[in-house]
Order: structure tokens, then sequence, then C-alpha cells
């Protein structure tokens, strides 16, 4: 009985080539279907990642442009308050009318300066989540995705 399980084991005759290359077309078929399926996630990914990406510019840009006219403006509105304080040094009478008229453009200047900078550092913020927001929400979407698969 030993002696039949030998011979049935190493049997030449026990060997079907038929099951065998229906076992590699199997293995075959399911890596190209994963091969695809990888591909087609790897392409949505790449498009999403440039859509993002294209979104963040156009916002960059779009925010950089406020921010620069936001600057321009704070730059006019200074330099015109400096030659109008510059006219009015010129009628200047007395010493004492000279520190009383620097003294209120400086206490004015200090006061601009500070809503300039509130005006700014609001500005910049804004851009700073708009410009953001595109990767941060993206980066979300990939990790809820990958929480799911």
């Amino acid at each position: 009985m030993a002696a039949k399980k030998n011979e049935d084991v190493f049997s030449v005759a026990s060997f079907d080539p038929s099951k065998v290359t229906e076992s590699m077309r199997d293995f075959a078929e399911k890596g190209a279907e994963q091969s695809k399926q990888a591909f087609s996630r790897m392409k949505t990914a790449a498009e999403e990642a440039t859509k993002t990406v294209e979104t963040t510019v156009h916002s960059a840009q779009a925010g950089t442009v406020d921010l620069g006219l936001k600057a321009i403006d704070a730059l006019r509105i200074n330099a015109e308050s400096s030659f109008a304080h510059m006219e009015a040094l010129l009628g200047v009478k007395s010493v004492s009318e000279f520190f009383e008229l620097q003294t209120s453009f400086l206490r004015k200047q200090a006061e601009v300066a500070v809503e300039q900078a509130k005006t700014m550092q609001d500005a910049t913020r804004k851009l700073a989540e708009t410009v953001t927001k595109p990767a941060k929400d993206a980066a979300e979407k990939a990790l809820s995705s990958f929480k799911a698969a």
C-alpha cells in the first residue's frame, strides 16, 4: 500500500497540464485586472491633484492681487497724509504750533498704521486660508478614501 502511494505522488500520469494552464491564465487575468484598477485609482488621484494645484494657484493669484491693492492703498493714504502735513507745516507761525501740529500728525499716523496693519493681517490670513483650503480638502479626502479601503 505504501508503494502505491509513492507511485501516485511521483507518477507523471497524475500531472495535468490543462489545470496548470488554466491556473496561470486565472492568475494573469487577476493580475491584469488589479493593474487596471490600480492605474485607474492613480489616474483619478493625479487628476484630483492637478485640479487642487490649479485651484490653489488661482486663489493665490487673486489673493495676492487683493493684498497688493491694499498695500498700494495704504501707501497712497500715507503719502497724501504726509503731503498734507508738509503743507500745514509751511503755514506754522510759532514753535508751539509746530510741536502741536507734529504731535497731532504722529498720533494720527500711529493710529492709521495700526489700522493698516490689522487690514493687511486680515487680508494675509484670508489669503493663507484660501490658498491652503484646496490642499487641506484634498488631503482629507485622500485620508478618508484610505480609511474606507
